[in-house]
């Protein structure tokens, strides 16, 4: 007879989700907790074959529209179907499908945005159509998980919800096993990088959000002042062509890399001298911890939940967004100032052990999951 707590996890976003859910569900207690997947088609159902219980595909539309009401009678009968004690709804397109589809089962249901869409740059008036969408929703869930401390005061805020609904549980990454996985490097000649060359990276979706623009006006800036700096953007996304052809106009495309997606974005950290988060808005910034633990310095923009993850010249560098001079400016810095340099890396890497290590965010599930069913 099976005893253990089923939990129905629901998610459409894939990328850093895709990493969190995993990260997760490996690090629960699987003598006490049973684990099913329902994901959409970004997901690969392999990366969850020896992790969770079960999986199952699920179409699920990225934006609002007419097809969302046959997604939420499907998902319906997949949480009748499989029974679950709690249904944990990731990110903000599953958690309004989820909650919709779960009204009248009489399920514990959770929901963790993982970055919420109202933040997002985008028009006024999509701004407040989340913002209701989200609020009329929060009735339909016992518990809203925040990733920082920047997304609960945000919640409020906006007036999304009560305090007493909403629970921060802090992002964090698998320390252990990037610990196990450091026993096979990678050099950087297997990577195309230049053995003499000052790396500087980012890791991230090619994407508005992430400002690989941004990224790639600052090269320009340092490699005036840094002549043998190279830079290597790991990821893909819709501005890879806009983020080259500046590389090309501006004399230095032999200079870049950019790796399209991958599946061990560990092994070009690595390579880094300074790793970099320019983004124009985030939820958490999962990648910053990942940095720290690789003992690379930071510079990240001071925007929503990063200021809560760096503090400014003790484990990283803060700008602000779209600055791409003082973005240079910082790496010019961390080049320069070996002392700074070394105290960076030293705090951030007691930092990310102390603070990100998921063990304790698995742990923090368990405990809400806990005082859930005990109410």
């Amino acid at each position: 007879m099976n005893n253990r707590i089923r939990i129905l996890h629901v998610a459409q976003s894939a990328g850093g989700v895709d990493r969190y859910i995993r990260m997760l569900i490996k690090n629960l207690d699987h003598d006490r907790y049973e684990n099913i997947v329902i994901a959409s088609e970004d997901f690969n159902e392999r990366d969850y074959r020896n992790l969770a219980d079960g999986f199952t595909y699920l179409k699920m539309e990225r934006k609002i529209n007419a097809a969302n009401f046959r997604q939420v009678s499907a998902l319906r009968k997949l949480i009748k179907k499989y029974n679950p004690d709690i249904i944990y709804a990731h990110s903000s397109i599953a958690g309004a499908l989820t909650r919709m589809a779960s009204i009248g089962l009489k399920k514990v249901c959770i929901y963790n945005p993982h970055g919420w869409a109202f933040n997002m740059k985008c028009s006024k008036k999509k701004q407040e159509a989340y913002i209701l969408i989200e609020r009329l929703l929060s009735a339909f869930c016992d518990r809203i998980i925040c990733i920082s401390e920047a997304e609960r005061k945000s919640a409020l805020n906006n007036k999304i919800c009560g305090n007493d609904k909403l629970i921060v549980i802090y992002n964090g990454i698998d320390i252990e096993g990037r610990d196990l996985s450091r026993s096979t490097p990678t050099s950087r000649k297997e990577l195309s990088i230049p053995e003499d060359a000052y790396v500087i990276g980012m890791v991230g979706r090619v994407s508005e959000q992430k400002a690989p623009d941004v990224f790639i006006k600052a090269a320009k800036y340092i490699k005036e002042e840094i002549t043998n700096a190279f830079f290597v953007i790991v990821g893909s996304g819709e501005l890879e062509d806009n983020v080259r052809q500046y590389a090309v106009m501006n004399g230095f495309s032999d200079s870049l890399e950019i790796t399209g997606w991958v599946e061990d974005p560990q092994k070009y950290i690595r390579q880094f001298d300074v790793a970099m988060l320019l983004s124009r808005w985030e939820g958490f910034g999962l990648v910053i911890p990942e940095y720290m633990l690789e003992g690379k310095p930071v510079v990240a923009t001071s925007v929503d939940a990063i200021p809560y993850i760096i503090e400014n010249n003790s484990n990283g560098l803060l700008v602000d967004a779209d600055d791409y001079k003082e973005a240079a400016k910082a790496v010019i810095r961390l080049s320069r100032d070996k002392e700074l340099y070394n105290r960076i890396v030293e705090n951030a890497a007691k930092d990310v052990r102390i603070r990100f290590d998921v063990r304790r965010v698995a742990r923090e599930h368990e405990s809400l999951f806990q005082e859930i069913l005990r109410s």
